[in-house]
This record gives C-alpha cells, sequence and structure tokens, in this order.
C-alpha cells in the first residue's frame, strides 16, 4: 500500500511586492499547472494575478500520528495586488495555514492589513514571514530584524493570531534579477515551522462534492482538465459532476493529484479533473459539484458581523461588493436585529428562524454607530448591543453557491492607494432565494419591522369619556385608518381613536375608563385660558397657548409597521 499523504493549504498573502511568489518558489519541489506566475499579463508585469498553486513534500511530523507517511504543503500563492482582492478573498475560503508575508524594510502596509483581515475570517492558523532580509545591511540585520519582530508581534496582540510564529528569509537574495545559485536564507528554518504547525485538518467525505477550480485548459486527446481545491464532499472516477454556471453535467474521465493519477479524492485535496468534450475557455474558474447540489440565488439572508478595521457605518441601502463562494457581485443590504426584548437571547447558529420579529435598522449597530454616538453626547449610559445581527442582499446579477457559505462585504471602489481597509462585513448565508419574484412570494415572510411613534396634543375636553386632538396627523391624512387604535395621554389614561373631528386633522379620542379628575382640572382651565384670549382671535390662541405655563397634555401613539407588508397594517401589541 501507499504511504499515505496528507494536504494541507497553506495561503502565501501578503501586500504585492512582499515576495510572495518568489517564497513559494523557494518552499516547493513539484510546481502545478496554476503555479508561478504563468499568465502573459502577470510575467509582463511581474506580480501575481491569479491563485498560484506549487507545492511541497516533507517527512510526516511525529504529531500528526504514527508510521510512514509525507506531508504535502499545497502553496496557494494569492495575488496582493489591491484590485485583485477578489482572488484572494476565492482564496481565502480553501486555506488551512496562511503564511502573512512582509517586506521587512516596509512593515504592515493597507493590503497586508487587509490579508490579515481575511486571515482572521477563514483560516485558523497562521505564520508571519518577515522576507528581503537581504536588503538589510549585514551589521545592523539582527537589530533590524528584532524591532520588526516585536512590531509584529504587537500588530497581532489582539488578533487570533496572537503569539503566532515570526520567521525572517530573503526568498530570493539579491532580487528578481539575481542568478538562481543565490541559495534562500531562512528557508529551512520557515519549513520546520510550517511542520510544527501543520494539523490534522478536519476532513469530511461525506455530503454534497463541491470543488474551486482556478484553471481549466484542454490536452491534446485527452480531454479537458480542471484544476482545484475540493471544498466539500469527495469525487471518484466515473461520477457525474454538474458545472452549475453553465448548467451542463460532465463524467469524470480520469483524475490527477500532482501527476500522480488517482480513482478518488475528498475535501482539501487538489486534483485535477479530466472529462470530455467540453470547452475550456467556457470556464476559467468557479464552482463544480455533484449535480443540482448548488442553487443559484437573487438574494440572501446572512448573519454578520462588522470588521472591526472598516471606517464608517454600515447603511441599509447601501451597495457593498459581496463575494458569496467564490464569486464577487454588486449587492444592497437591509440591517435588522432581533426585538429588542431578545437583544440578549441565545441565538442558534447557522439558523434563521422565519416565525420571529426582527426589529429594521438604519444601520449596523456598532460600538461607534450613530445612535451610540447620540447617547454619548446625551451622556446616557452605554448604548446595548444585540448579540446577533442580520442583513437582507438583494444581488444585482444571481449568484451560484453552497448553503451556508462565508460572505464577505467590501468597498472595493474605494481608492486603492488610500490607506484604509476595504472590507466592511462578514457573515455566513443562511438562506438563499432562487425565486426571481422574491419580492413577491419571498419577502412578505420576512417580519421585519419599523417603529412608529406618532405624537399629538389634547385640545379640549368634550365630556367625561371623550377628548378632542390635535397635531399628531396632517390635515390630508385618512385618519379613518387609525380608527380603532390605541392612543396614551401624557396624564396616564388609555384612549382609542375614534374618528376625525372636523377638517383640519383633529380628531376625536375615546377614554373607556373615563378622564382623571386632575386630569379634566388641567385641561378645563387651559380651554378657559384660550376662550378669554377672544373667540374667533387664533393669533391670540396661538399666543397664548405659547405663553401657557401649564404642561400640555399630549397623546401618545405607537405601533408597528411590517417593512414588507403589502397592505401596510398598522399593528399594536
Amino acid at each position: 500500500m501507499a504511504a499515505r499523504v496528507l494536504n494541507v493549504n497553506v495561503g502565501v498573502l501578503g501586500h504585492i511586492d512582499s515576495g510572495k511568489t518568489a517564497l513559494a518558489r523557494a518552499l516547493s519541489t513539484t510546481g502545478s499547472t496554476a503555479a508561478f506566475d504563468r499568465a502573459p499579463q502577470s510575467r509582463a508585469r511581474g506580480i501575481t494575478l491569479d491563485l498560484g498553486f506549487s507545492c511541497l513534500r516533507t517527512a510526516l511530523p511525529p504529531q500528526l500520528g504514527p508510521g510512514p507517511g509525507e506531508l504535502q504543503f499545497t502553496l496557494v500563492d494569492c495575488p496582493g495586488h489591491a484590485s485583485l482582492i477578489r482572488t484572494i478573498i476565492g482564496g481565502a475560503q480553501i486555506i488551512d495555514l496562511m503564511m502573512l508575508v512582509i517586506d521587512v524594510t516596509k512593515g504592515m502596509q493597507t493590503q497586508s492589513a487587509e490579508c490579515l483581515v481575511i486571515g482572521q475570517i477563514a483560516c485558523q492558523k497562521m505564520v508571519v514571514v518577515l522576507n528581503k532580509i537581504d536588503l538589510l545591511p549585514e551589521g545592523k540585520r539582527q537589530s533590524a530584524i528584532e524591532k520588526m519582530t516585536k512590531k509584529m508581534q504587537k500588530t497581532l496582540e489582539n488578533t487570533k493570531f496572537s503569539g503566532c510564529p515570526i520567521v525572517a528569509v530573503a526568498a530570493k537574495p539579491g532580487g528578481p534579477e539575481a542568478p538562481e545559485s543565490e541559495n534562500p536564507l531562512g528557508v529551512s528554518e520557515l519549513i520546520e515551522v510550517l511542520k510544527s504547525q501543520a494539523y490534522l485538518p478536519s476532513r469530511d467525505p461525506s455530503g454534497h462534492f463541491l470543488m474551486a477550480v482556478d484553471h481549466c485548459f484542454s490536452i491534446k486527446g485527452q480531454g479537458t482538465v480542471m484544476t482545484g481545491t475540493i471544498l466539500s464532499g469527495s469525487v471518484s472516477l466515473g461520477d457525474n459532476v454538474e458545472i452549475p454556471a453553465l448548467k451542463v453535467t460532465k463524467r469524470v474521465k480520469s483524475m490527477q493529484m500532482f501527476h500522480t493519477p488517482v480513482t478518488y479524492a475528498m475535501q482539501g485535496d487538489r486534483v485535477g479533473i479530466c472529462v470530455t468534450q467540453f470547452d475550456p475557455k467556457l470556464l476559467e474558474r468557479g464552482l463544480i459539484c455533484t449535480p443540482d447540489s448548488l442553487h443559484t440565488i437573487h438574494a440572501a439572508i446572512i448573519s454578520l458581523k462588522k470588521i472591526q478595521y472598516f471606517r464608517g457605518a454600515l447603511q441599509t441601502k447601501a451597495k457593498f461588493h459581496i463575494t458569496v463562494g467564490h464569486e464577487t457581485v454588486m449587492g444592497r443590504v437591509m440591517f435588522f436585529s432581533p426585538a429588542p426584548a431578545n437583544f440578549n437571547e441565545e441565538i442558534k447558529e447557522n439558523v434563521f428562524d422565519f416565525e420571529k420579529d426582527y426589529l429594521y435598522q438604519e444601520e449596523y449597530l456598532s460600538k461607534d454607530s450613530v445612535s451610540s454616538e447620540e447617547n454619548k453626547e446625551n451622556d446616557q449610559a452605554e448604548v446595548e448591543l444585540p448579540r446577533q445581527q442580520w442583513a437582507l442582499l438583494e444581488f444585482e446579477k444571481p449568484v451560484t453557491c453552497p448553503k451556508l457559505c462565508l460572505v464577505i462585504g467590501s468597498k472595493l471602489d474605494t481608492d486603492i492607494h488610500a490607506n484604509t481597509c476595504r472590507l466592511a462585513f462578514h457573515g455566513v448565508l443562511l438562506q438563499g432565494v432562487e425565486d426571481k419574484n422574491y419580492t413577491e412570494t419571498f419577502l412578505p415572510k420576512l417580519k421585519v419591522y419599523k417603529q412608529k411613534h406618532k405624537e399629538g396634543q389634547v385640545e379640549r375636553v368634550m365630556d367625561d369619556y371623550s377628548v378632542i386632538g390635535r397635531s399628531l396627523f396632517k390635515k390630508e391624512t385618512n385618519i379613518q385608518i387609525f380608527v380603532g387604535l390605541k392612543v396614551k395621554l401624557s396624564t396616564g389614561e388609555d384612549g382609542i381613536i375614534d374618528g376625525g373631528f372636523g377638517q383640519s386633522g383633529k380628531f376625536k379620542i375615546r377614554i373607556p375608563d373615563g378622564l382623571k379628575p386632575d386630569t379634566k382640572m388641567v385641561l378645563t382651565a387651559a380651554s378657559k385660558k384660550k376662550s378669554k384670549g377672544g373667540k374667533g382671535d387664533m393669533m391670540k390662541e396661538d399666543e397664548s397657548s405659547k405663553n401657557d405655563s401649564a404642561q400640555p397634555v399630549t397623546i401618545s401613539l405607537i405601533f408597528k409597521r411590517y417593512v414588507f407588508d403589502t397592505q401596510k397594517k398598522m399593528i399594536q401589541s
């Protein structure tokens, strides 16, 4: 039996020109088809435009179990160019261990910070590589490395990668033009660190087969090969696989893993799958899967968290670049939270409850959101934040993705040279909506409400059980639709709107338990004052009500309205 090979996917991420490709090249022993800047525009510009893959094989370290075997690190060289961050997000979803490459002469840069954010969302372990140490003058090299190491430790202090290994290397001493005979510095030490960090990733061959394809090319006389990483499930020779974006199903004719033919591959493996009669130009990258297992959706409900480094509020109705699975599309968001009484309730993970009511939010609630700023100004206590928040995403064009996949929202149109994090939020897709007419079929089931609060004043008493109110409605409001709604007077009585009164927006309120004697006194005194001002003299009436020291009796009307209720019903608890 062949010795087992354990595959661990290592993402090589970092700012442009930090030397990621040179590092991957120095580490690897076998190049896969996608490896090392094979795209012509990539070679011409000297930057990586697409995910490059190559691998490094080494003896299985003792912590990964007894017996002979090999540990294969699949190195995923992610592009560092800011406009290509979409590709990185695509790569980050298949990564077990991340190498964050830092140019030791420059330290953390904008994209290194964005890569760190992506790593925190999509990855469990990290190794920081300080590259290009050959550029430091030899006499001062050690102290410069120590200084940068301390700086990096401080940066990582409040992240999940606090205390991670930091290794100094020169992947290509002398730079890209130097002769190949120049040996890299520190790379064998880095390999030992990677071995010490390797773990048995939890792999599950059950469930639907899903693979992220990053390259597609034809081999004369064989067929078309799709290479990629298996995200879930497993695949065997002879299986049917679907290319959902094209609605095409093909049979697996042969498979290879790093030039070795195989008959079976499972979650986490990098594999080339050969099919026949398929034009590779139709699929440069995308997903292939068990037939009918992916859905193409027009909208989605996600649970989400704001990314702490994103500056500015996340506003409802704003547009973001939404990365779902391996696609990035524009989408509009609407944020909502539990009803305030349930802010602290335990929320089941990865499930959305359509039976519950949710409160519409103008923006994602966070410590630095607008409403809490107002509270600070009014010296109020710290505003309470909900444990969980959600968003409705509406995509500009449909996306094909697995259920419960990772979602990242970014503002990729921000100036790429600006020193700001463009990743705004991340979350999990809880419910995708396949129906094109979802605004009619799906949204009415979503019970998101807005709380409405209107205030008016009691103008005068009619009798012990009724008063006339004003200033709650505009002149042109159809008061009829408010009849039967409950109101509360500032003096404590409960009332019910009985109907309009005259033509100016005034209305009649019935007080079922009758007015309190005190309330009656206040109101009678106020209306006597007004009548003293002389009947018909409206100006004086207004003046007297302004100068009146007695507080007017106010009327409070509170109701909620569901955002997607086509009948716009007003509901009171």
